[in-house]
């Protein structure tokens, strides 16, 4: 299952808060190259891509991977924009929505919470089990075919 609330606002605090410690930095550039699908709440989902959009900077034209901008002036203008000017990250939101950006999440997020957070983001919930019992029959005659190819 995707974060939560509360674990989408650590990560969001993460991201705006400790970017020019430079420990974090390769674990921040990490979350923001991941899919927002990540993220559950609908208003942290738009700050996230901000954030993303935002801090996005283009090494080149070629075929070199994308890259953000992690620490110093532009990270700071960024972050400082989304909290002070609101609409700029949706045009619903209003300054409650972005007051908890930038504020330090807590002595509790650590390298072993950062890891967990990551496999939540990526935890698919479990189907059915009907439809669970229709993908293992077809697996079971996909697996007999090479078999008998073998053979």
């Amino acid at each position: 299952m995707p974060l939560d609330a509360e674990l989408g606002k650590k990560m969001l605090q993460l991201i705006t808060s400790r970017y020019d410690d430079r420990h974090w930095r390769n674990k921040i550039e990490k979350t923001l190259s991941l899919p927002q699908t990540g993220v559950v709440d609908q208003i942290q989902q738009q700050i996230f891509m901000y954030l993303k959009l935002g801090l996005k900077a283009y090494k080149s034209r070629r075929a070199d991977p994308d890259s953000w901008i992690i620490g110093g002036y532009a990270t700071k203008e960024v972050i400082n924009r989304a909290k002070f000017q609101p609409q700029l990250v949706g045009a619903s939101l209003k300054q409650e929505d972005v007051a908890f950006l930038g504020t330090d999440p807590g002595s509790d997020v650590t390298e072993a919470w950062w890891e967990e957070m990551l496999v939540q983001w990526f935890d698919v919930p479990e189907e059915e089990k009907p439809a669970e019992g229709k993908d293992s029959e077809t697996v079971e005659s996909d697996s007999s075919s090479p078999i008998r190819s073998n053979g």
